[in-house]
Order: C-alpha cells, then sequence, then structure tokens
C-alpha cells in the first residue's frame, strides 16, 4: 500500500491528466473479478462435489471388502462404468475451471494493456504538443505498470479466496457444528471405578434426522429399526453390581445395543438416568468415563498398521511384556509368534489378513490392555464358525473374570453362564433371572431358547 501511494504521488508530480486518465481505467480490474470470480465459486462448488462422489465410490468399493463384493456379484463392469463416468465429470469440470481461470487472467492483461495504450496515447498527443516530454511519457508509462502490478495480484486473490471458501466450506460445517454430547459445567472426574451400573427410569428415543447438524456422522450405534418417533427404551430399570456378568437378549430392534451405548455416553438418555458407581454419567468427564469401559464388537476395526500399533491404541505406553501378556489371556500370542514378523506384522486395511476369529482375539488383546472395570461385549461371536467362537469365547471368559460385563448375544449357547439374563421387548424389560430360572418360566426366553436364538 505504502508503494502505490508513492507511486501515485510521483504520477502526479510528473502529470495529473496522465495520472487521471490511468485511474479511470481502474475500475474495469473488477469487473473480471466480479463475474469470473462468482463462476469460478459455483465450478468449484460444483468441483467439490463430483469429487467427493469419486472419492466416497474409491472409499466404499475399492477397498478389499468393496471389491470382493464387487466381484462375487459380477458387478465390475457396472462399478468400472460408473467410474469412468464419475471421472470424465470430473476431468471435465477441471478444464472447465482451468479455462475460465486463463479467461480471467487474460482479461486482467487486457485492462493492463488498455490503460498503458490510453497512457500512449494521449501522452504522444500532449509530447507532440510539447505539454510534456518524451521522458516524462516513458516515466509515467513506468510507473503506470507499478500501479497495475499490485492492482491485478490483489485481483487474484479476491477470486483465490472465493475459490478456496468453497473448499472450506464442508471443513467449516463440521468444525462449527454444536457438540451433541458434551461435559457439563463442574464435571468430575471417575476415580477407581469399581464396575457398578445402573438404569434407573431410562426412556430414550434417538433424534430425527432434521435436528442433527450433520446427520450422517451422527449415526453410529443406532438400533437398525430406530424410529425418532417412538421410544427405543421405555422405563428400563436395572442394576449390575461389581463383577457381575448380565447378558441383554431380544429381537432385532429391542434395543439392546441402545441400552449399552447408553453406559459409555454415546447418547444421552431422553428420561430417567445412567448411573455408573453411583454417577449419573452426565456429571462425569467423557474421558475418565470411557476409559473405565472397554467394548468390543461383532466387527473389531483395526488400523493398517502392525499388531503391535493396534494394541497399543489403547494404551500408547505398553511395553513388549504386557503386549505378550494380553496376547496370552486372549489366546491369540501363539498365533501371533507363528507370524514371520510377530508382532510387527501389519495386519492389512481393516485387518483382512487375519481370520474372523483371530481379529476378535486381537481386540480382547487390546481390550485386556486397557483393563477396563466395565466391559460390553457387543455379539462379539455372532459371526464365527464353532471352532473358533470356542476359542474366543475361552478368551472372553478370562477377560470377564472379576469385571463388571454387559454381554449382547445372538446365540443363547453363549450366554447360558451369565450370572444374570435380561430379556428385552420394545425397549422394556420383559423378563430376567438365570437360565434356568427364565426356563422354568417358560416365557419369551423359554420360546427363543427352543428356537435356537436371542435375536
Amino acid at each position: 500500500m505504502v508503494v502505490l501511494l508513492t507511486t501515485l504521488a510521483a504520477m502526479f508530480s510528473l502529470e495529473w491528466r496522465l495520472t487521471l486518465l490511468s485511474l479511470v481505467v481502474l475500475p474495469l480490474f473488477i469487473i473480471p473479478a466480479r463475474r469470473v470470480g462468482r463462476k469460478l465459486q459455483t465450478i468449484s462448488r460444483q468441483q467439490m462435489n463430483l469429487n467427493a462422489e469419486l472419492n466416497t465410490q474409491m472409499v466404499e468399493r475399492f477397498n478389499v471388502a468393496g471389491a470382493l463384493l464387487v466381484k462375487l456379484f459380477g458387478r465390475r463392469k457396472d462399478e468400472v462404468d460408473t467410474f469412468s463416468g464419475r471421472a470424465a465429470e470430473v476431468r471435465d469440470i477441471g478444464i472447465r475451471s482451468a479455462m475460465y481461470g486463463r479467461v480471467f487472467f487474460v482479461a486482467l492483461g487486457l485492462v493492463g494493456a488498455i490503460g498503458a495504450a490510453a497512457i500512449y496515447g494521449v501522452g504522444a498527443h500532449l509530447a507532440v504538443r510539447g505539454s510534456i516530454t518524451a521522458g516524462t511519457l516513458v516515466a509515467l508509462a513506468a510507473l503506470v505498470a507499478r500501479v497495475y502490478q499490485p492492482l491485478t495480484g490483489l485481483t487474484n486473490a479476491r477470486v483465490d479466496l472465493m475459490t478456496s471458501v468453497v473448499s472450506f466450506e464442508r471443513v467449516f460445517e463440521v468444525l462449527d457444528a454444536p457438540e451433541a454430547i458434551q461435559d457439563r459445567p463442574g464435571a468430575i472426574e471417575l476415580v477407581n471405578p469399581v464396575g457398578r451400573v445402573e438404569f434407573r427410569d431410562v426412556f430414550f428415543r434417538y433424534p430425527a434426522a432434521a435436528s442433527v447438524s450433520i446427520a450422517s456422522l451422527s449415526t453410529a450405534g443406532m438400533e437398525q429399526n430406530a424410529d425418532p418417533d417412538r421410544d427405543v427404551l421405555s422405563g428400563v430399570n436395572l442394576v449390575v453390581v461389581p463383577g457381575e456378568t448380565v447378558a441383554l437378549v431380544g429381537s432385532s430392534g429391542s434395543g439392546k445395543t441402545t441400552t449399552a451405548n447408553l453406559v459409555p455416553r454415546l447418547y444421552d438418555v431422553t428420561g430417567g438416568s445412567v448411573l455408573v458407581d453411583g454417577h449419573d454419567v452426565r456429571d462425569l468427564t467423557q474421558e475418565s468415563l470411557r476409559a473405565a469401559i472397554g467394548v468390543v464388537t461383532q466387527d473389531p476395526h483395526l488400523f493398517h498398521e502392525s499388531i503391535a500399533v493396534n494394541l497399543r491404541y489403547a494404551r500408547p505406553g505398553a511395553t513388549a511384556a504386557q503386549l505378550e501378556a494380553a496376547c496370552r489371556g486372549a489366546r491369540i500370542h501363539d498365533t501371533i509368534a507363528a507370524l514371520p514378523d510377530g508382532y510387527n506384522t501389519v495386519v492389512g486395511e481393516r485387518g483382512y489378513r487375519l481370520s474372523g476369529g483371530e481379529k476378535q482375539r486381537l481386540s480382547i488383546a487390546r481390550l485386556l490392555l486397557k483393563d477396563p472395570s466395565i466391559m460390553i461385549l457387543d455379539e462379539a461371536t455372532s459371526h464365527l464358525d464353532n471352532e473358533n467362537e470356542a476359542l474366543v469365547q475361552e478368551a472372553l471368559d478370562g477377560a470377564l473374570a472379576g469385571r463388571t460385563a454387559i454381554v449382547i448375544a445372538h446365540r443363547l449357547s453363549t450366554i447360558r453362564n451369565a450370572d444374570r439374563i435380561v430379556v428385552l421387548d420394545e425397549g422394556r424389560i420383559a423378563e430376567q433371572g438365570s437360565h434356568d430360572e427364565l426356563m422354568a418360566l417358560g416365557g419369551l426366553y423359554a420360546r427363543q431358547e427352543a428356537a435356537g436364538s436371542a435375536d
């Protein structure tokens, strides 16, 4: 700015008429910036959307599991055609963006050329009349170039800013979204947890999609039949004492997973309260609450890293001896030791180099390494064959010893030895007791046992 003002002052001191003429051209710099800038902003938004669609297809279809599914269903040609079409759209929109960018730069150059031509034309006329010298004209032309250069840069910056804003729109959408679950002011730490869990007259319903800032990021853990217009849980009262194993059974959509997800406060209850060691989970810091809880799901997630790195995700500073002890407890150490690289073996994307049973036992080892006081097992053996199920069940039995456990079961055979079995039906506790007590009752559990399934 200082250079620009100094240059203009020098120009006025040399020849005020030509200086004013050069300034008349300045508004012309705004015209291409406004028109082309808006067009480039629209194109950039379309380009971002098309790139997102293309990347989504690559992530979903062209990973290990997705590619296998494509092959098994014979959809390779369809996927290739779809990908080619989207790639062509990305290419075409990229060409359009580049063309508008070139047009913009040419337009700016043309405006500068018009200004220079006006200076030389009028200046030559004044020089012929003797009003100015040729040296003054040359000096003014050089100074005009110095004025136009920063203005061109500012105009470019405006257009670049308009297109860059589009790139950050989705990022800002996520960053500006309010957190659904936040620590209350004055939330306390859960210290030395013993593992007592209580559901006190709990009601829960999932929020409607319209009320969620980013709906696509807020559906994890929802029941398959979740309906925002009905209560998923209705008046649930349940106490799990420290060291007790409680199994949750019921038909699909009965609220088993929802019940388990309320303990680590993945959601807040609609009514009532969930307590851990006598504290409402909403009064505890999320970090300390979740540090006391370990979860094993039916499809454990493993990173494309070594076995050791995946295990240390639960405890970053764990020693090699601690890793081995956890893996021995999960009945997976011998399998790892037999691998060429042992604990340094990279498991591949989502652990595809390991079998289902091996992934489950590795996730149990990770849980043992975390050493939580409360364990939640969400259908951890539902997709395993009998041999792997027996190995995983043996590992689970050892892991659960002395810990509070909430077990969601698909097969009733896996939870017969639970201290207590709670049967959920349409979000309510229908019956509870030991296996023998429920069989003698002859109710819903007995009928499910006869059918051979808890789901």
